[in-house]
């Protein structure tokens, strides 16, 4: 467990990669905490910032609330001492601060907010969301804008006002025009996060939009690589940004393009390829074929 209030927990998410772990699964689909516990260990080694527990790359989705709360504490007895565990809270806000608050009881750093739950909202619904989940929990709130919870920049000025627990806005949104009026306006009064699959394509030009991290999925089966490529981006050093983005992010975000659910299956089709299975992922998204698994080996096995 790592205690840190909510500016020391956005100031040490800020200075380095984060880790968004799958969740391991059995084959008939069952959480497999044994193997996700042993699983959280051995990423343990590679010195990610922060780890993000049952995720979007977690399949947060698929999770019912009490496997929700079993991940959680698994990760957070389970991660090395000094990194942080945040954990998810999502759809109702009902359920989202019940989640919260289940997560404050488990040792968890922070909270990562989905959007609600397949219902659209104005901005004056998404302010009030938010806002009764931050009321609800000591513990530092990141808000997660993609889908059906686009923030505009004046939502999040009232936001964080209004909420002194509200450390962070992670953008799975991409328009570039809403992340400058953001940054311009709020400043560093928050932590920007990247949060676009495969977030690497985007780095290094979101840099300068304050974004100075992001969440890393590949970190899951190539941990080295991942590091080794934020750490260039951090130095702006295009050359290796280039030459890695060539080597393996491009062909492997045209793999993941192939299926719609990739994002997440294309992640646990690398830890196979690299000898640590998490089992298959849950409906409704779909595993990689044979064949595409078989051309995500060959392309793991370039940069291992």
């Amino acid at each position: 467990m790592t205690t840190l209030t909510p500016t020391e927990l956005a100031a040490h998410l800020g200075q380095g990669l984060l880790s968004f772990p799958v969740t391991h699964f059995t084959v008939d689909l069952a959480v497999d905490e044994a193997a996700y516990r042993e699983n959280i260990e051995w990423l343990g080694q590679y010195d990610a910032a922060g780890l993000f527990a049952a995720g979007g790359t977690g399949e947060f989705f698929s999770l019912t609330t009490p496997e929700v709360v079993q991940v959680v504490t698994a990760a957070v007895q389970s991660a090395p001492e000094g990194t942080p565990v945040l954990a998810p809270a999502g759809y109702g806000t009902r359920t989202a601060i019940e989640l919260a608050q289940a997560a404050e009881a488990a040792g968890a750093a922070g909270i990562l907010l989905f959007p609600p739950y397949l219902t659209e909202a104005g901005q004056e619904g998404l302010f009030q969301h938010v806002k009764a989940v931050c009321d609800a929990t000591s513990l530092g709130v990141i808000i997660y804008n993609r889908a059906n919870a686009i923030y505009s920049d004046v939502t999040v000025a009232r936001l964080v006002e209004a909420c002194p627990n509200l450390i962070g806005f992670k953008d799975g949104g991409g328009d570039v025009d809403q992340m400058t009026r953001i940054y311009s306006q709020i400043g560093d009064r928050l932590l920007y996060v990247g949060g676009l699959p495969t977030a690497e394509m985007f780095a290094l030009p979101y840099l300068s939009l304050g974004l100075t991290t992001y969440s890393s999925a590949i970190f899951n089966f190539v941990p080295q690589f991942a590091l080794d490529f934020y750490a260039a981006v951090r130095a702006n050093d295009t050359d290796h940004v280039r030459t890695a983005l060539n080597d393996f992010v491009i062909p492997y975000c045209n793999l993941r393009n192939q299926s719609a659910g990739y994002a997440v299956s294309i992640v646990k089709a690398g830890m196979t390829a690299i000898g640590r299975t998490a089992g298959p992922v849950r409906p409704p998204i779909t595993d990689l074929t044979d064949s595409q698994l078989a051309e995500l080996t060959d392309l793991v096995k370039k940069v291992s």
